[in-house]
């Protein structure tokens, strides 16, 4: 398991990512990560999720996120890396061991280097800490100050590193390799000026001294327009070098040499245009306004641009911007390219047809110079003209809008200083087979980045009027290049209009596809033009992916949806991911981008698919049930109309189950939603009430809003039978949040509807919550009363495992009465029943001590403090702290025995982590 910083906050296993959820819990593990082993207090928390005034429950929003990561770090088995999520008080402490941990690795490494004498190693190990980043510190996490400040400082580190790496290969004498790696990094920080004089360095060094005096002067030119200064030292200092060794060249070289030596002779003043050869192709479109940010991209572009030949792959979803991403590069480094270059747009997903190859390479020939009484007549010998024309050119080849390889590969150039990029909705896998081709998939924007995206469109004045609204309508446009400028516009052509009002018409979400149309412009369109090239069978699933009610899918709720099996739901799950509009969040967890969804469901699909993915999780979770808590499972009978999946996955043990419960938790409550929503009464309750083994397990979780809902459906659904059942499990939940008077009122009319509805079983379970709430009240007769019956009526029924939870609780109210030898033998009784499948440690360890404090009450402290023992021994060796901290806390009230201590404050440090 390793955590990481350097990039998108994650936690990596051998099973592939954890699914951390929305951006407030990625922030949170953020925060303590960056304090491992340490405490971290919650205002320091809410300092770093919230970066405006945090709302009123921040501290149960924090507890709500704490628990859910303790959720995933346990079904990930955190334990047995030494991962802890522990409670200190008004703190919360992440202890991991700091291997574990990237950007302490990549510190380490960074040290290491720096001890290095031999220039060799510590570029090794430069490098090898350079690997560990995958992207911007703290990609994804709230922009709050302190948060935004730690990404910062990490970054700096990272651009020191790059720069000692760099000084490394100067120390070996690789002076190439050394410019290679600083452009990447001057691309992204054009206005560093450290970099920039590290490169103008190695690349005079490197006996590239023209291109050293045009960077210095591109930097100038930067320097003067955004910060209004002039180079400093370092940088002056080293454009003076390049300079003075550019003037002493001898006069030999040749005449191309000569003429950009005089070219940058002397400074350029800031307006001087970049110079080409006059026959230089140029098919380049206009360069896209109002773009911003994407500086990974770009400085990713630069890196596979600097391979021999590259063939560089921008792959995303319709209308992320991935022609004004390449286009945007293209204009700014089109001086790399004297040879040329060559734009064509394939229309692989127009409404006009795709462009020829015939046609393409007319184009390309034509610009190259060729006469068009000189054009062959065939494909074939015009593709084989135009890789003899680029063999030697230095030249850059852009293929827009690509639908599959083989339209691609006759447009490669021959030469190996080519570049291609090609722009595609679809992966191309082909094309990484046959041409190395480096890819680059494009994301949607961030919400910073998404503002000011905003802003250059409708100017800087009115979003910097209106800054939360304009958050919100980035997040309501998902990011999405498309979606923000079709939004721009309407808001362009409303000057009056406030953008918090769009956003009062955005939420609808019925209406958001057809506010972000304009024209034959929008979401909806490119939508359109993807499906359309999908086989027929694909186009069919996908729109059935549109009424699946959560945000994550696998397999089988596809095959659901479908009415297929899982093999063919996943094959098209992979086409759906191939063309980009389903996103691989997890190994076999799917989601769609929020627009995506949204058009889905404006697409006709089988009327009965949103009732099979809800009988698929009813049937799911009842199998995880069967499997964490056998015997207790036929409490949710199926639907009487109950559509049967195809097929339903298989649980190996209860911490697979559990496991599963802790993924599908978010979808399952969304699922629950959306069947209270369509009238779905009779799914709506069974959906609910199947979560209970996660409920038992993070009873404090705010389970109650959920139950509730299940209440209100079982009402509908006129089940008393149901209604008992629900009331019964909010009783509980109630009574556990500690709002005893709540939960007698909810539960006292539980075991009446059981009984009417003749549900011997539900009414036993109803009495034993009933009498716990009467308990918590301090009303110990009427509780053990209640159980006594409950005790009858669980054994006329034949339900063994309910009368042992009956017996067991009889035994804890006649024991809190001083009622030592009932307790004894009602527990004695219970403990009978350990022949039951599936008996889990905590009954045995809870009923074990019960007899032991009956035993020290009757005078028998030796055979008291034995049973204790093994209660306490039991617990431990299985991890039932709770157990062990019961048992271990009665021992310690007869003995000061020192071990005991010990292993009484271990148990309650684990104990923590649930808390």
């Amino acid at each position: 398991m390793e955590f990481r910083l350097l990039g998108s906050v994650s936690v990596v296993t051998e099973d592939g990512d954890l699914p951390l959820g929305p951006v407030k819990r990625r922030s949170l593990l953020a925060a303590l990560l960056l304090r491992p082993n340490g405490p971290v207090m919650v205002e320091q928390l809410t300092a770093a999720l919230w970066d405006q005034e945090p709302p009123p429950r921040a501290r149960g929003v924090i507890q709500g996120h704490v628990s859910r990561l303790r959720t995933l770090l346990t079904s990930a088995d955190a334990g047995a890396y030494g991962i802890e999520l522990l409670t200190q008080g008004t703190a919360y402490v992440l202890r991991v061991p700091k291997t574990r941990l990237d950007a302490h690795r990549f510190e380490h490494l960074v040290a290491q280097a720096r001890e290095r004498r031999d220039p060799a190693e510590a570029v090794t190990m430069y490098r090898e800490a350079l690997s560990l980043w995958q992207g911007p510190a703290l990609a994804d996490v709230c922009p709050s100050p302190p948060l935004q400040a730690a990404a910062q400082a990490l970054e700096e580190l990272r651009l020191a590193t790059v720069e000692q790496l760099a000084a490394g290969y100067a120390r070996l004498g690789e002076h190439a390799r050394a410019a290679t790696v600083l452009r990447t990094e001057a691309v992204a920080h054009p206005l560093r000026e450290s970099l920039s004089a590290a490169l103008v360095t190695a690349l005079h060094r490197a006996n590239r001294r023209s291109d050293a005096l045009d960077w210095f002067h591109r930097t100038r030119r930067l320097l003067a327009d955004e910060l209004g200064i002039d180079p400093g030292r370092e940088l002056s200092d080293a454009y003076a070098m390049a300079l003075r060794e550019e003037a002493d060249e001898a006069p030999t070289q040749t005449a191309t040499r000569t003429r950009a030596a005089t070219v940058h002779a002397a400074p350029l003043p800031p307006t001087t245009p970049a110079t080409f050869p006059a026959d230089a192709a140029d098919l380049l479109p206009r360069a896209p306004r109002g773009f911003h940010g994407r500086t990974q991209e770009l400085a990713a572009l630069c890196r596979a641009a600097e391979n021999e030949a590259p063939v560089c792959l921008v792959t995303g979803p319709a209308g992320v911007g991935k022609t004004a991403l390449v286009l945007q590069w293209a204009h700014r480094y089109r001086a790399d390219f004297p040879g040329g270059r060559l734009y064509a747009d394939l229309r692989g997903f127009g409404d006009t047809g795709e462009a020829t190859l015939a046609e393409v390479l007319r184009e390309f020939l034509l610009a190259l110079g060729v006469a068009p009484s000189r054009m062959p007549e065939s494909a074939s010998g015009a593709a084989a003209l135009f890789r003899t024309l680029t063999a030697d050119r230095e030249l850059l080849v852009i293929l827009d809008n690509a639908r599959d390889s083989e339209q691609v590969r006759p447009l490669l150039p021959g030469g190996p200083r080519c570049v291609t990029v090609v722009t595609s909705r679809y992966r191309l896998p082909g094309l990484i087979v046959t041409d190395a081709a480096r890819t680059l998939p494009m994301d949607v924007l961030t919400p910073e980045d998404g503002t000011a995206l905003l802003a250059e469109v409708l100017g800087k004045e009115r979003v910097l009027a209106e800054p939360a609204a304009a958050r919100r309508l980035a997040e309501l446009c998902g990011g999405l290049p498309l979606a923000l400028r079709v939004a721009a516009a309407r808001l362009a052509d409303r000057p009056d209009w406030a953008l918090s009002a769009m956003n009062a018409e955005m939420v609808d979400a019925t209406r958001r596809l057809g506010l972000l149309d304009v024209e034959d412009t929008g979401v909806r369109a490119a939508l359109r033009l993807t499906v359309r090239q999908l086989p027929e069978h694909v186009a069919r699933h996908f729109a059935c992916l549109g009424r699946h009610p959560g945000t994550h899918f696998d397999r089988y709720a596809t095959a659901a949806l479908t009415r297929t099996d899982p093999a063919t739901a996943e094959a098209t799950l992979e086409q759906l991911a191939a063309s980009h509009l389903v996103t691989e969040t997890a190994p076999g967890r799917w989601t769609l981008h929020d627009l995506v969804r949204l058009y889905a469901r404006t697409l006709e699909s089988r009327p009965d698919a949103l009732t099979r993915v809800l009988d698929h999780y009813l049937a799911t979770a009842l199998a995880a049930a069967t499997v964490a808590e056998p015997g207790n499972e036929s409490c949710v009978p199926l639907p009487p109309d109950f559509l049967a999946p195809t097929a339903v996955r298989t649980f190996t043990d209860r911490d697979d189950a559990m496991a599963w419960y802790s993924t599908e938790r978010d979808d399952l409550m969304q699922a629950a939603a959306a069947a209270h929503a369509a009238g779905l009464h009779s799914r709506t309750w069974r959906i609910v009430m199947l979560l209970w083994p996660l409920m038992a397990r993070w009873v404090l979780d705010g389970w109650t809003p959920l139950l509730e809902m299940a209440l209100e459906a079982a009402r509908a659904d006129a089940d008393p039978a149901a209604e008992s059942r629900v009331r019964a499990l909010l009783g509980w939940v109630l009574t556990e949040e500690g709002r005893s008077d709540e939960a007698l009122t909810c539960v006292k009319a539980a075991p009446a509807l059981s009984a009417h509805a003749g549900d011997l079983r539900g009414e036993a379970s109803a009495l034993v919550v009933l009498s716990w709430a009467q308990a918590a009240l301090g009303d110990l007769d009427e509780a053990a009363e209640g159980c006594a019956r409950a005790v009858e009526l669980a054994r006329k029924a034949d339900d063994r495992y309910t009368e042992r939870l009956a017996l067991y609780h009889l035994a804890r109210y006649r024991l809190d009465t001083g009622q030592w030898q009932a307790a004894l033998d009602t527990a004695t009784a219970a403990l009978a029943f350990e022949d039951l499948p599936g008996t889990v440690v905590a009954s045995r360890v809870l009923l074990l001590t019960t007899t032991g404090e009956a035993l020290l009450g009757l005078g028998d402290e030796p055979e008291g403090i034995r049973r204790l023992g093994m209660a306490a021994r039991e617990a431990e060796i299985s991890g039932y702290d709770d157990g062990a901290v019961r048992a271990l806390g009665v021992l310690l009230r007869v003995s000061a025995d020192a071990g005991l201590q010990a292993r009484y404050d271990a148990a309650v440090a684990r104990l923590t982590t649930r808390t």
